[in-house]
């Protein structure tokens, strides 16, 4: 057996049982440092970089099934806010019916477009520029998440919005808002209401998508069966 080795584990055996100011978590970070390798902040960028476009991966997938978005609560895209009042009326003169088929198109516009959301999401995490990966790591469960909505968000939505566009068209979302607008503007008196619902579709999906992947991520940093990778494992293992 190899001296060094042996040294090492009479060292950390030593440390384990004879610390007498420190407490057991102490001590076990002292044998630790001793047994674990140490990690490069290359490595732990890879790592975090492998998490994220797991997460996407995952993610895209998840939101692309029909009612991927339609029925998850948490992403479920709901009418524009800014024409609510619209809504209202809309619903109070008997178009229920037309404003819930409104609603559905705009969520499967959502998640016709995440079944091409995964190579833009990878993309914006591959080129991503990460100095710290340490500060990531050792942050908040969806520290990564968030570091990839701030310094992505803008590109990752010019990227996205082609997408949507072609998945607007698709699934007659505008067919559905120009029947509506068409009755409600017949209304004396109203506000005539014209959302942009490229912009709109666009900004609730990457936001949706961007929740799933936060809760990828949460997976991953406390569940060792959902890290992907032999580096994902060795980084996200050793976190301390």
């Amino acid at each position: 057996m190899n001296k060094s080795f042996i040294f090492a584990l009479i060292l950390g055996l030593t440390l384990w049982g004879t610390t007498s100011i420190g407490s057991k978590p102490a001590r076990i970070s002292a044998a630790r440092s001793i047994f674990l390798p140490q990690l490069t902040n290359e490595q732990v960028v890879k790592a975090l970089k492998e998490a994220l476009i797991t997460g996407a991966k995952n993610s895209s997938q998840a939101a692309s099934l029909v009612d991927g978005f339609y029925k998850n609560p948490m992403i479920f895209i709901p009418w524009p806010a800014e024409a609510q009042s619209m809504r209202d009326k809309l619903v109070k003169m008997g178009l229920q019916s037309k404003v819930t088929a409104f609603e559905e198109s705009l969520n499967r516009a959502a998640e016709e477009a995440a079944k091409d959301a995964f190579p833009i999401f990878s993309d914006a995490v591959t080129t991503m520029s990460v100095t710290d990966g340490f500060a990531i790591l050792n942050g908040g469960d969806t520290s990564a998440t968030h570091y990839l909505r701030e310094k992505t968000y803008a590109p990752l939505k010019a990227k996205f919005l082609p997408v949507v566009q072609q998945a607007i068209a698709k699934t007659n979302v505008t067919s559905h808002w120009n029947a509506l607008a068409t009755t409600y503007n017949r209304i004396p008196g109203v506000k005539k209401q014209n959302p942009n619902l490229d912009d709109y579709v666009t900004v609730k999906a990457i936001n949706g998508l961007m929740l799933l992947i936060s809760q990828e991520e949460v997976k991953i940093r406390k569940d060792p069966a959902a890290r992907a990778t032999a580096l994902m494992k060795e980084v996200f293992g050793f976190k301390k």
